[in-house]
């Protein structure tokens, strides 16, 4: 078999895991915002970790690997600093990898363990509505799926320019940006008095 087309599967495997994950992840956000009951926020808590720990952070690992074989096999090293739809793709999946791995994933353990607190308490807490209603969290939550999809289309399309790449990020920080000040207003956060 042809070990090129055996790590480009390997690679899409990766993807489809990876956005899989943060699609599930997604959906569980907004399932999260539109509740006032703290059990069922505490499974939907559960459920965005479960999506992050068996779906993303495998999906990337794959990634990573598969990636970083193909660039070093098939695209002379470092040379891929002059091809700017692999830079392009390996700085936005470096820069994803990096944010998935420190702000969003330290707010999800930190929201985690709260709501397991709330729940051994019976009732919603202060440093857990503080915490659910976090910007950075949101936004760089809501920035995942878009760079994906400018990840995707870079490797699809291939161009030979910066522009496209520039583009891209910027289209996916303003649909970011839409998103965190949209989607709270069409799903609020329950009220302290709902809660």
């Amino acid at each position: 078999m042809d070990p090129f087309l055996l790590l480009r599967f390997v690679h899409l495997i990766g993807l489809t895991l990876m956005g899989a994950g943060l699609i599930g992840v997604f959906v569980c956000d907004m399932r999260s915002r539109q509740t006032s009951d703290l059990n069922l926020f505490g499974q939907v808590v559960s459920m965005i970790a479960l999506f992050y720990d068996g779906l993303v952070v495998p999906g990337a690992l794959l990634l990573l690997a598969s990636g970083t074989w193909l660039v070093v096999e098939y695209h002379d090293g470092w040379a891929f600093l002059e091809t700017p739809w692999l830079a392009g793709m390996i700085a936005l999946f470096a820069f994803e990898f990096i944010e998935g791995n420190t702000i969003t994933r330290l707010y999800f353990m930190r929201l985690r363990r709260l709501t397991r607190e709330a729940m051994a308490a019976g009732d919603w807490t202060t440093d857990l509505r503080w915490v659910r209603g976090e910007q950075l969290a949101s936004f760089t939550h809501f920035l995942d799926i878009p760079i994906l999809m400018v990840i995707v289309a870079l490797g699809a399309l291939r161009p030979d320019n910066w522009i496209a790449f520039a583009i891209g990020t910027g289209i996916a920080v303003a649909v970011a940006t839409a998103l965190n000040y949209w989607v709270p207003r069409m799903y609020p956060w329950s009220s302290d008095e709902e809660a």
